[in-house]
């Protein structure tokens, strides 16, 4: 008998803390947005998701607020997660006609019963027929097209927005498993501290976001990088430019970094023998947007003596597994976490 019988139209979704991805079964990822949403205090409305209402962050007149109704890997405002959610969910609804359809996401494997609790119940009062919810790291392994069934150890590093996800997988379980609330988030909040301190200038997270991906890097490059920044002044208050290098930015994420690199190590010291041995042969593999910072897999890989892989689209990884597991459910049904449904 079978557990589930999912329809074409079933959708999985990547919640993320930086941002969300939709895929729809049969037809890949249809959807690719920050994670914020701009709300009209008065009335409650959607005023604007995604890369228009991120860029409306810290620009808002009084009667509009632009959030990110996320932190660290689960739900920080409810009510804005199920308007981010419902008009999502509506979206693609209008767009492919899916109706009320059925729901695997992704969340961080740190979650608690409260917070999983509160993501169906978002998802559900989005649109949802039903819910499933899928561990982060193990949706991330499958979608970087690691063989989570098979009984052979593989490790997977997943670096979000707001949480670290490091886990053992064998027989399509988690074996072990560390979640760590210092990702993307966190590095671009050192990036803002060490200018702060180090320039005497201010810039926001978005703009220090920005500096992460274009010249971030967890080891010296071989050719030092600049990047022009605009900021406030502290002294007098007033914009001014100035020149940052990759090696400030890698001295501002460095503690960061290296909190990132403890947890794996703490991860494979619980490893069973076995798998240590599997993995050791098959290496690490680094998934989630902190996946792209440059040179990260070196310096994991000298810390850790092991092989470090960046897997292919890293920011895809959550949200492609979501789809794999709709796709071959039979097989993957083992790696949903038993979502209760709302009565």
């Amino acid at each position: 008998m079978k557990l589930f019988n999912f329809g074409g139209k079933d959708i999985g979704i990547d919640l993320g803390t930086a941002n969300m991805l939709v895929t729809l079964k049969g037809k890949g990822i249809i959807i690719k947005e920050p994670s914020v949403v701009a709300i009209d205090k008065k009335t409650g409305e959607i005023l604007a998701t995604g890369i228009e209402a991120k860029d409306m962050l810290g620009r808002t007149p009084e009667g509009i607020k632009a959030v990110r109704p996320l932190k660290d890997g689960v739900i920080a405002d409810f009510t804005a997660t199920q308007l981010m959610l419902k008009n999502i969910i509506q979206k693609v609804s209008s767009r492919y006609n899916v109706g009320k359809p059925r729901v695997v996401v992704g969340v961080p494997s740190g979650i608690t019963e409260v917070e999983e609790r509160a993501v169906e119940e978002s998802v559900l009062h989005a649109g949802a027929r039903e819910v499933y919810l899928i561990e982060e790291p193990m949706a991330a392994a499958i979608g970087a097209e690691l063989d989570v069934a098979e009984p052979s150890g593989s490790i997977i590093v997943d670096i979000g927005g707001g949480t670290t996800e490091v886990a053992v997988i064998s027989l399509g379980g988690v074996v072990v498993s560390n979640s760590l609330r210092i990702a993307g988030d966190e590095l671009d909040e050192d990036i803002v501290d060490y200018v702060k301190k180090e320039l005497n200038i201010a810039i926001g997270t978005t703009t220090a976001e920005e500096i992460k991906l274009e010249i971030g890097c967890a080891l010296p490059l071989m050719t030092e990088e600049t990047m022009e920044v605009r900021g406030r002044d502290l002294t007098t208050g007033l914009p001014r430019n100035i020149i940052l290098s990759s090696t400030e930015v890698e001295e501002a994420m460095k503690e960061s970094i290296m909190e990132i690199i403890e947890i794996v190590k703490a991860t494979l010291e619980k490893t069973p023998p076995e798998l240590a041995s599997d993995i050791m042969e098959k290496g690490i593999v680094l998934a989630g947007g902190g996946a792209l910072i440059k040179n990260l897999d070196k310096l994991l890989s000298e810390k850790t003596g092991m092989p470090v892989y960046v897997a292919d689209e890293p920011l895809d990884c959550v949200v492609k597994g979501t789809g794999k597991t709709l796709e071959d459910l039979e097989r993957l049904k083992t790696v949903l976490i038993n979502a209760r449904k709302r009565r």
